[in-house]
């Protein structure tokens, strides 16, 4: 009953700092599977993905006052679907993915987005985890691979010398905590949408997957700001 009068709260148009504490709140709760049975439903989800900002629609990401809220959203969402296999089949019914890759184009040229970028990350590895389906549908449907590796080459601010050699800059500073947690959520987005890529056929495939080798080895020779976050990066 408490998550249902939190969603009904967050149905309406309420100020930003009473969304933002209802999606904490929101976020705690949803850690626990037997509290999710019953707020699991379709409407539940929309209105999570309303706030999230998951939808077609292609204006960009201008108001920073709406980006607490987004990433609260986003991290509710982590954990349902983490939680629960409903929402997990509910998401390929909302089409949850094609929206996700969406938001991450929004991200792609704006600034102090990080945040939002990196949840909705962590929220397409973990699709491309718990369902196969998902997975195909990133793969075949979504350009997931290359939506993917155009993020992970944001994250690492790759400058390119040739058509697939990038530049080694030994002098450049280690990334950053957010930036590295980025790329970190990239990297296991890729290899579930990549897993069964065996074969490659197609000349596109081709220059993808030699795109992406090249970025993955400008990854090994970057360091993240702490020796773990650098080993969990590699």
């Amino acid at each position: 009953k408490l998550c249902e009068g939190i969603l009904n709260i967050l149905e309406k148009d309420t100020k930003t700092s009473c969304q933002v504490a209802c999606l904490e709140a929101l976020r705690i709760l949803s850690r626990d599977k037997k509290v999710l049975v019953p707020v699991t439903t379709k409407r539940n989800m929309q209105i999570l993905m309303r706030l999230a900002k998951l939808d077609n629609v292609e204006d960009p990401l201008e108001r920073v006052s709406e980006f607490p809220v987004i990433v609260e959203a986003l991290k509710c969402l982590c954990n349902i679907i983490f939680n629960s296999s409903v929402a997990q089949k509910l998401s390929l019914e909302l089409n949850l993915a094609a929206m996700l890759c969406n938001l991450l184009q929004k991200c792609k040229d704006e600034q102090c987005v990080d945040d939002i970028k990196c949840f909705d990350l962590r929220l397409l590895f973990l699709l491309s985890l718990l369902q196969t389906d998902i997975r195909s549908q990133l793969r075949q449907e979504l350009q997931g691979v290359q939506v993917l590796t155009q993020a992970l080459e944001s994250s690492l601010s790759v400058r390119w010398t040739e058509e697939y050699k990038a530049a080694e800059d030994r002098d450049r500073p280690p990334l950053s905590l957010q930036e590295t947690d980025c790329a970190i959520e990239a990297l296991k987005a890729l290899f579930n949408v990549t897993l069964d890529s065996w074969n490659v056929h197609s000349k596109n495939e081709s220059h993808q997957f030699r795109y992406m080798a090249a970025i993955l080895r400008h990854c090994l020779l970057t360091t993240g700001p702490t020796e773990d976050k650098t080993e969990e990066l590699h």
